[in-house]
């Protein structure tokens, strides 16, 4: 007759939902530190909603936010509101929490992620009753800019 103890099960039952390809429930969430002005909402409906889509955010205000982009290497025509570190990479603006789960999952050799601007819809710039505007997140580094993903509001599009 076989007995399992309490930690004997959850070890059994860890390995075999591991085995059957699905994620841990209790597997680390991805940390980002996201860096902004102390006067800005957006911002924070930002962290909100990499909160509600499984990434560890620590909100670290800063008047000084332009320093802080300027030693991360952010081009200044990829500029927006906030600038994020994560796991080495840099997310500037209102980038979708899949895009940065895409980044951390791929580990393409880039600086980071931008959505220029403040788009309208994006995460944390939903505007009640108008339309999600159609944007793109920009891939920066030493190689130059791409297109690393398409959005409408928090939606993917295929890039073009």
């Amino acid at each position: 007759m076989l007995i399992l103890n309490r930690r004997g099960f959850l070890g059994s039952l860890a390995s075999g939902v591991a085995a059957a390809g699905f994620p841990l429930a209790f597997a680390a969430q991805p940390k980002i530190k996201v860096t902004k002005d102390p006067n800005c909402g957006c911002c924070t409906a930002w962290a909100t909603h990499l909160r509600e889509n499984g990434l560890e955010v620590t909100l670290i205000d800063n008047p000084q936010i332009n320093r802080v982009k300027a030693k991360l290497g952010v081009p200044s025509a990829l500029a927006s509101c906030h600038t994020a570190e994560t796991e080495g990479y840099v997310i500037e603006g209102h980038v979708p929490a899949d895009a940065i789960h895409r980044l951390l999952r791929d580990r393409p050799k880039i600086t980071g992620l931008s959505v220029p601007g403040m788009p309208i819809g994006s995460p944390g710039m939903e505007v009640e009753g108008t339309p999600p505007e159609t944007y793109n997140v920009i891939a920066f580094g030493p190689g130059g800019q791409s297109v690393f993903a398409r959005y409408e509001g928090a939606r993917a599009l295929p890039v073009r």
